[in-house]
């Protein structure tokens, strides 16, 4: 049995100077967009290329994972003309992007509820990940039609499909193994570009010792430079998992004597 990676509520987790993986909420591509009296698809265009910026600063700064929110299941509420958009950008994206990420050594994994994707665009997402498996540069995780509730309800529901057994006694462990991003560390590091400061349904259960940033930098200006700001904050960061600063520099708190 594959060996999942340790939960930050049960195990306290390796810290490196650089985040072994990062999660990013790639927010502002139609603001950007109107910034420049552009339609808001020329700013979803202009975030596939940030994207790729980002994914080759991450492999060149030994960054191990990287994943982001592309299309959450809250977006289906947009206006039809730009879902239908995205799903053909995502699926030109695939199509154009695979090839290049397999030269790389980086391995595609997609996450989400893929059901109301068409034929093709799942298709195209299998081939992909089969493509890429076995690289190991870094692993590129793109959330598409998720939410952390969602991931949570389906690893549960799964889960009880398989152990009906568990339904009165499960525990953390047992639901691990259902959990969208079960193969990989818990993200060190939180980006939300844009402004915005909420996780908005993104990894609610891995994000649970994550260190959040904030920025106002829009997506499509987000670059390696930015990134790199980004990861200069994470390190001035205190990493406790529920420890004192005492315990982390090796003290233990004097005990207060009776005058």
């Amino acid at each position: 049995m594959t060996r999942l990676p340790p939960s930050s509520t049960r195990i306290i987790p390796d810290i490196a100077s650089v985040p072994r993986h990062i999660a990013v909420i790639m927010d502002g591509n139609g603001r950007w967009a109107k910034q420049r009296f552009m339609p808001r698809v020329a700013g979803h265009q202009r975030g596939v290329e940030a994207l790729r910026e980002v994914v080759v600063a991450c492999r060149e700064l030994g960054v191990e994972y990287l994943t982001v929110f592309a299309f959450s299941s809250e977006n289906w509420r947009r206006p039809a003309d730009e879902v239908s958009f995205l799903m053909s950008l995502f699926l030109k994206m695939l199509e154009r992007e695979v090839a290049k990420l397999h030269k790389n050594n980086i391995c595609l994994k997609i996450i989400g509820d893929r059901s109301r994707f068409d034929d093709k665009l799942r298709q195209t997402m299998q081939d992909a990940e089969q493509l890429t498996a076995n690289n190991t540069a870094l692993t590129l995780t793109i959330a598409a039609n998720y939410g952390g509730r969602w991931d949570v309800m389906h690893a549960v529901q799964t889960m009880l499909t398989e152990h009906p057994q568990l339904a009165q006694t499960f525990t953390e462990a047992d639901l691990q193994p259902y959990l969208s991003m079960s193969d990989a560390p818990e993200p060190d590091l939180f980006i939300r570009t844009g402004g915005e400061q909420r996780i908005s349904n993104f990894m609610l259960w891995q994000l649970a010792y994550t260190e959040l940033y904030f920025t106002d930098v829009l997506w499509p200006a987000f670059g390696r430079k930015e990134l790199e700001t980004a990861i200069a904050s994470y390190q001035k960061r205190e990493r406790r998992f529920g420890r004192t600063s005492e315990q982390l520099l090796g003290k233990q708190p004097q005990a207060k004597t009776d005058a």
